[in-house]
């Protein structure tokens, strides 16, 4: 299914067509497929809500690999969205294969950008652990204390050294705590950041993950006056620039949908029967060679964003 033009008029035609088969008693094979389409139908309207709806039926009732929702490009805007978030914590929960080697990529660039952050964890457990050794002699000290007599501790002094121990472990349990907080919260973006989606000049949309070890995107984001400025400035040295495969990606923040690229097909369709078998590694195929030649013949100076306001949401600018 292809769409343009009148793609609106057509995505609605489809909605209704695969609305239809679901009410008809259809095979599980089926049913899958029109859920499936559905979801694609949806994001390509950016109803990413309608959409979760109907992949997270479709993985729940009917089998859905949660690797398809991960490959196919029309499900690209779908992918930076929050509720792509929220189904992939669910399929996570659900034992599914999430994408975990790409999620491995995005801890390894976390820790090159947080490069302590590991050594801070270690002397955060170390110092707990020390602090609970020292409250474990502590505390019968202290009851001693308590009950007075022959030989007790001085309280305030016993209540004191206790007081600190607890006090330590508490802070350096909530650091610790914190620490992973602030780690997946970097990947989170990272991670939202690399499936946002652009548009090539061939009109094929793509994620910024799929250009890694292809080119070198970089993205230009900010007003439209200091955008246009930068490109401008970038054309003088395009030749250059396009040697050392630089792909630039004009960010307009706060501009309307109308001033930026909008979807205009789903590309190629695949059959409905053989949606079970889609769902291959994600790492795959972005490493798959032959793909990576497809799509750098593809490349040139500028790429166009997908979905504005996804942009917006999911950028780190």
């Amino acid at each position: 299914m292809y769409l343009e033009g009148n793609g609106g008029t057509k995505v609605r035609d489809a909605l209704e067509q695969f609305e239809n088969a679901l009410e008809l008693n259809p095979t599980p094979i089926e049913a899958q497929a029109a859920l499936y389409n559905k979801a694609c139908c949806h994001a390509y309207r950016e109803e990413s809500k309608k959409a979760a709806e109907c992949l997270r039926t479709a993985l729940r009732d009917y089998n859905l690999k949660f690797g398809t929702i991960l490959n196919d490009p029309d499900l690209a805007p779908f992918r930076a969205s929050p509720e792509f978030k929220k189904l992939q914590e669910e399929a996570l929960r659900g034992g599914e294969d999430v994408g975990s080697g790409f999620r491995r990529d995005l801890k390894l660039i976390s820790e090159v950008q947080a490069p302590f952050r590991g050594v801070r964890r270690f002397f955060y457990v170390a110092l707990t652990a020390a602090a609970g050794i020292s409250t474990f002699f502590t505390i019968p000290r202290l009851i001693i204390a308590v009950q007075g007599g022959d030989g007790a501790p001085d309280l305030l002094e016993t209540a004191g050294n206790a007081a600190i121990n607890i006090g330590g472990i508490v802070v350096l349990v909530a650091l610790y705590f914190w620490e992973n907080k602030r780690e997946e919260k970097q990947i989170s973006r990272n991670e939202t950041l690399s499936r946002l989606p652009v548009r090539l000049s061939t009109n094929r949309i793509i994620e910024l993950v799929q250009l890694r070890d292809i080119t070198r995107p970089v993205i230009l984001a900010g007003s439209k006056e200091s955008v246009t400025r930068a490109m401008q400035r970038a054309e003088r040295y395009r030749t250059e620039l396009l040697k050392r495969g630089v792909l630039l990606i004009p960010v307009i923040f706060g501009a309307s949908q109308k001033d930026q690229a909008k979807p205009r097909g789903f590309g190629t369709r695949r059959a409905a029967a053989s949606v079970p078998s889609v769902g291959g590694d994600f790492e795959k195929r972005t490493e798959s060679i032959a793909a990576k030649s497809r799509l750098k013949a593809e490349l040139r100076f500028k790429a166009d964003i997908v979905s504005p306001e996804q942009w917006e949401r999911g950028s780190v600018f």
